[in-house]
């Protein structure tokens, strides 16, 4: 079968017709014959059985019967009316209920003529009844290409109104497969099959719609899944090889000055083997010829930024600019604050550039950019506008990259006749099956040790109702020296809402906490997303500074404020917050060598994946672990924020529960490029052509990391 034929416009496909195709197009994307056979099932419905009306038991599972109408009639109700015919058999007697499309049934139902009926049953003032069944003479059911296992479409309301049910939906795929004859084109090579032993493209597609038994419906299942994920991971594996024979970088061969002095005399503290690891990875990448795409993943606290600095000094010793890009003014503050403190023995000049950069200050930073005398500069988006020229970048570090877009990463790429190296770091763990699907083009680097020293923080979780408890805790804390975190809840939708909670929540605080009095005083600052950026500002220094005790905010803090003399984290209505969320503020504690804690507070009423987050938090701060939890509760999509939410958009095969399929398919997908890197080889003809397919119709989604 060639693979222009499944290009086909679904229009013409017999029982489609122009309305159909409207809707098809419109409520499931299937534009094309191949867009109709890559609809799979969502699950299947056991056919194998015929029950008897006598012995139907009173559970409201879904069962088949043979049997007769023998009356119809139309019975009055509060609102409109109900149709209900009488089926039987030589068993017993049951009712058939459709409370629409009474016209059109009434005029097809044939009386005392045998029928398959399908559907739920329900008991009912001693008698069974069955609303909306499906129908098939017995006559028609006994000659219909009919597997045993019944396939259950996705669907839609508005279909399903519109009269394409799942019974239509499995004619169209019966058409679809008369039609093509079942003959598909071979999409993997003959060793792959063999070595697998995985069915052919052919079985697999009609053992996938029309299984026979459940074993062959797992065999096509598991033939379709590998396929899917053999082809993703091999155009990412094939981008990342390109990329590095292609995309020529800077070598930097020099270890000069900057590097070596900072190593042996200003390190301000001794490296983690992790870490030692990781500067060793980016360095071999930076001496070789083509351009790093690395990315490095380390939890909260981990030293990535030490990591980063590193990087760049070893660009300045080969003559070449550095720089790094924040989500946030505050995280961009905090990471210039920092390097110019490791910075102030070496002779580097670095710069901020944010939105509220003045305008005088900003015209220095793009003369001295320009001229090469600013070694690194660090900042917001600003740094992607237009204006900001580098003389030659060589290193750009994007921190928290899921939260910038593809076309806000490539402008960086473009701002040299070569594109700079790149690293990305984040401190939200990425599970290794999601790293493998999304990241599966970049080298990834792991931080897995925290420095020496650092003790765990105490997470509890307690209800409202311990509040009292809680607060005396937090006395004892700042009477100690302590500073506390207090953080609520904002979630877009309902801003008005919870600034009305965090107004709420400020002020008994403050009764608790009272400024002046006869016992001691306490200072609070607040900060929120509808405060202005310099009052913002001015609110985290005096807590960086130690002037306030306590700092109640909203998520504004979960990335990247460092106060280590803060040693208790709050968060209210923790059942709100997603678990990475929940990870991240913890986060914020535990930075100085005080033991630190992390307090979860919720109502009683908490739903059961609320339950397993705040259980997750308690047993363990391994933010890989946590993230493999999220992950399972909430899918890939969800996880990576929305710019990366279709990236994947799967049709059969599932990330986190096909993740053993995924490691097998990557490295067959490795073993098959490094063996024969152009798919030459006659073998693999059939991945060559496929591969090429999916590029031209677009049918694997271009992963952009």
């Amino acid at each position: 079968m060639n693979s222009s034929f499944l290009q086909t416009p679904i229009d013409y496909l017999k029982g489609v017709g122009p309305n159909r195709a409207t809707l098809l197009k419109k409520e499931l994307g299937i534009h094309t014959y191949q867009d109709l056979l890559n609809l799979f099932p969502n699950r299947y419905l056991d056919r194998t059985q015929y029950y008897k009306i006598g012995r139907l038991q009173r559970t409201s599972s879904e069962v088949q019967i043979v049997g007769k109408i023998i009356n119809i009639k139309t019975v009055e109700q509060k609102r409109g009316k109900r149709l209900v015919a009488t089926f039987i058999d030589e068993t017993g007697k049951m009712e058939l209920v459709w409370f629409r499309g009474h016209k059109w049934i009434r005029e097809n139902l044939k009386l005392n003529t045998p029928y398959v009926i399908f559907g739920k049953t329900n008991w009912f003032n001693g008698t069974f009844s069955m609303p909306h069944p499906e129908m098939e003479l017995l006559e028609t059911h006994e000659k219909s290409i009919r597997s045993a296992m019944q396939p259950v479409y996705p669907s839609t309301e508005k279909l399903t109104n519109s009269g394409i049910t799942n019974r239509v939906v499995n004619g169209l795929m019966q058409q679809l497969f008369s039609e093509t004859k079942n003959g598909f084109t071979e999409s993997l090579s003959k060793p792959l099959l063999e070595q697998l032993k995985l069915l052919s493209k052919s079985e697999a597609l009609f053992n996938v719609h029309f299984p026979k038994n459940q074993e062959l419906l797992a065999r096509a299942q598991y033939r379709l899944k590998f396929e899917e994920l053999f082809y993703i991971q091999l155009q990412l594996i094939r981008k990342n090889l390109v990329h590095k024979s292609k995309i020529k970088g800077y070598p930097f061969t020099q270890i000069g000055d900057n590097f070596s002095t900072f190593y042996k005399e200003h390190l301000p503290f001794e490296l983690t083997n992790a870490q030692k690891r990781v500067v060793k990875e980016i360095r071999n990448d930076l001496g070789s010829n083509a351009q790093m795409n690395r990315l490095l993943q380390g939890d909260v606290g981990s030293g990535k930024t030490i990591v980063a600095l590193l990087a760049m000094l070893i660009a300045l010793d080969n003559g070449f600019q550095a720089c790094l890009m924040a989500p946030t003014e505050i995280l961009s503050v905090q990471h210039y604050n920092g390097l110019l403190e490791l910075c102030k023995e070496l002779n580097t000049s670095i710069s901020l550039l944010t939105g509220s950069t003045k305008a005088s200050k900003r015209r220095e930073i793009h003369k001295n950019l320009e001229n090469g005398s600013l070694n690194i500069l660090i900042g917001t988006h600003a740094l992607l506008e237009d204006k900001v020229k580098f003389s030659n970048l060589g290193l750009a570090i994007i921190d928290e990259q899921h939260r910038f877009g593809v076309a806000q990463r490539s402008k960086l790429w473009h701002k040299n006749e070569y594109p700079p190296h790149v690293l990305v770091m984040t401190a939200t763990p990425i599970p290794r099956t999601l790293a493998m699907s999304v990241y599966g083009d970049l080298d990834i680097s792991v931080i897995d040790e925290l420095p020496p020293g650092r003790k765990d923080i105490k997470t509890v979780h307690r209800f409202d109702s311990n509040r009292l408890k809680v607060f005396r805790f937090i006395r004892d804390e700042i009477a100690k020296g302590r500073q506390i975190y207090i953080v609520y809840p904002l979630i877009q939708e309902s801003e008005a809402l919870d600034y009305k909670d965090l107004m709420d929540g400020y002020e008994s605080i403050v009764r608790e906490f009272p400024p002046h009095g006869p016992g001691p005083n306490y200072q609070i600052s607040i900060v929120h997303g509808q405060m202005k950026p310099a009052d913002k500002e001015y609110e985290m220094n005096r807590f960086i500074k130690g002037e306030t005790q306590i700092m109640v905010a909203t998520t504004v803090i979960e990335v990247g404020v460092n106060v280590p003399n803060a040693s208790v984290m709050i968060i209210e209505s923790a059942e709100r917050f997603g678990l990475s969320q929940l990870h991240q503020l913890r986060g914020r504690v535990g930075r100085g060598a005080e033991q630190s804690y992390c307090i979860l507070m919720t109502s009683h009423k908490l739903s059961q994946d609320a339950k397993t987050r705040l259980e997750t938090m308690v047993r363990t701060s391994d933010g890989f672990e946590i993230a493999e939890v999220d992950l399972k509760l909430r899918g890939p999509g969800d996880l990576m924020g929305t710019q990366q939410s279709g990236v994947l958009n799967l049709r059969i095969a599932d990330i986190i529960k096909d993740s053993e399929i995924l490691k097998i398919a990557r490295s067959y997908a490795m073993q098959t490029l490094k063996a024969d890197p152009n798919l030459a080889s006659e073998e693999n003809i059939p991945i060559k052509k496929t591969f090429a397919q999916l590029v031209k119709y677009r049918n694997i989604w271009n992963y952009i990391s």
